[in-house]
């Protein structure tokens, strides 16, 4: 096993080796294989149905594949439920929001911190002692940090359930973001965007990857073609389960398999434009 501070940029960090998921007779993913290094942002693209959402649940947990192997840091992460994957230091936004409409934003995102909380029942009873202290540290952190990033300081204490999509989907990173994680995966999070929402989470995106604060490794699920062969280091493209090419976007773009299969001659030359 790799241990956190043995890990240097550009090592691998998430690696799936083989791995087969199978839903009756249907095939999602058929021998899938792929390697996340650390500091980049890796795309994941390909059609609807391609085994993209499928492949990013076996990652975070919520599936478990037949056959193949899937490595974080070195450790085989298969056995281990999607909390103890966040433990580990994975988190996740989702394809369709996935927030507590009723809850403010700060509420949202501080759910986010409970994998951090060690202080114990009584003193979490009565928020006393090191539970305060706790209490203390994290707000500082939602507050200083996260909201900060994702300028929502203005909606900090309204219902998310009464907030336009895209700070909805700003929430919904926030609280990925309070785990303090290594590797984030982000299950479209431009989809449903108008443009200068899509401009300003590409941004957020850039700055969670690139920040000294953050340096965070992302895996980004995405169909907007201009913004994934702008801000990714590699591009993995998927089709009907199978893997089609993994490289950079460049090599990625001229693909003839890609072209004819997913990108097609109108929106590859507007990837280029």
């Amino acid at each position: 096993m790799v241990k956190p501070n043995e890990l240097r940029e550009g090592d691998v960090l998430l690696a799936l080796e083989d791995v087969h998921m199978y839903f009756g007779r249907v095939g999602a993913l058929a021998g899938v294989s792929l390697e996340v290094r650390k500091g980049e942002i890796h795309s994941i693209i390909g059609p609807n149905g391609a085994g993209k959402t499928v492949m990013m649940n076996c990652i975070n947990g919520l599936y478990r594949p037949q056959k193949g192997n899937i490595y974080f840091k070195g450790q085989s992460i298969l056995k281990l439920k999607p909390y103890e994957r966040a433990k580990l230091g994975i988190a996740r936004t989702f394809q369709k929001i996935e927030v507590f409409r009723g809850m403010t934003v700060l509420d949202n995102i501080r759910l986010g911190r409970h994998i951090h909380l060690k202080s114990g029942i009584i003193s979490g009873s009565f928020y006393i002692g090191k539970a305060a202290r706790e209490e203390v540290e994290h707000r500082a952190f939602i507050e200083e940090e996260i909201i900060d990033l994702l300028e929502i300081e203005h909606i900090r204490h309204r219902p998310v359930g009464m907030l336009p999509y895209g700070l909805q989907k700003r929430v919904e990173l926030g609280r990925a973001l309070a785990l303090e994680p290594e590797l984030l995966i982000l299950d479209e999070p431009l989809a449903g965007l108008n443009l200068e929402e899509v401009e300003d989470m590409a941004r957020f995106i850039l700055d969670i990857n690139e920040e000294e604060r953050w340096k965070v490794t992302c895996i980004l699920v995405e169909h907007d073609m201009g913004v994934v062969m702008d801000i990714s280091d590699r591009v993995f493209v998927l089709n009907f389960g199978n893997k089609i090419i993994d490289g950079t976007p460049e090599a990625v773009q001229s693909h003839p398999e890609v072209i004819k299969a997913y990108l097609g001659v109108e929106d590859l030359y507007a990837t280029r434009r």
